[in-house]
Order: C-alpha cells, then structure tokens, then sequence
C-alpha cells in the first residue's frame, strides 16, 4: 500500500485531523492489507507464510471489530456497512 492510497483511507475514516489509532481507522488499514493479500494468494496458492499473516491481520480485525461493537454499536455497524464485511 503506497502512502498516497494509505493517507486517503486515515483521511476517510478519522475521528479527527491526525487520528490514526481509532479502531475505525485501524479497521480500514487492516481491511486495505487483507484484500490486496488475498488476491497475492489467489495467484501464489503455495505461499503458505502469506497465508499464515494473513490469518494473523483477519484475527486482528476481528478483535477490533469485537472491541468496537462493545464499545459502540452504531460505530460498529457504521464501519462493517463502508467495508462492505460480512457479520
């Protein structure tokens, strides 16, 4: 992810000028990452190591996800319905 694309995804999803440790923010970068790595594995089926961070960032997400939907569920439904994720 180049730092264009990443600085125009924080922009999106910030709470406010500057903020990029909000789970929102956090969520979207993660997302970002776990797309362009699926379609690295759709290509290299072997890259077992790929795979293995991969399933690292999904467990990740899914920890923020849980954390935002205890803390805040409109916030939650709000970022999972930008994603386009499934839950």
């Amino acid at each position: 992810m180049d730092k264009e694309k990443k600085a125009a995804i924080i922009e999106k999803f910030a709470k406010h000028p500057g903020d990029t440790g909000s789970p929102e923010v956090q969520i979207a970068l993660l997302t970002e990452r776990i797309n362009h790595l699926t379609e690295h594995l759709k290509m290299h089926k072997k890259d077992h190591h790929s795979r293995r961070g991969l399933l690292q960032m999904v467990g990740s997400r899914r920890s923020l996800l849980n954390y935002l939907k205890d803390l805040d569920i409109e916030r939650y439904r709000k970022i999972v319905a930008d994603l386009e994720l499934r839950k």
